[in-house]
């Protein structure tokens, strides 16, 4: 699972998604595309936006849902918070090490 999340992060048009889903979660395909369009400038085809979510779905990091004819795409930060479990900061505050 580690090597499909990096790989999804590793896009930066993924990462732009992700940064939308944060602002609005619960978008559709076409609401994302247009998002990605007018705010962002990348023109790329409901197709590749449609693979990228793909992508970030088989990482874990979008879980979509289907109300009627629509379907919506939510972000899951769960995998994230497995990384930062993965390799912890150690605390600042901690036992300093004495220089001689």
């Amino acid at each position: 699972m580690a090597d499909d999340l990096f790989k999804a992060l590793a896009d930066p048009t993924r990462r732009t998604i992700l940064d939308e889903l944060t602002e609005k979660s619960g978008q559709t395909l076409f609401e994302i595309c247009s998002r990605l369009s007018m705010k962002h400038q990348l023109g790329m085809s409901r197709q590749a936006v449609s693979q990228h979510l793909a992508i970030l779905e088989a990482a874990g990091l979008v879980e979509s849902r289907r109300e009627g004819r629509y379907k919506f795409h939510d972000l899951n930060t769960a995998p994230l918070r497995q990384i930062t479990e993965r390799w912890p900061v150690p605390d600042p505050s901690g036992p300093e090490e004495s220089s001689p």
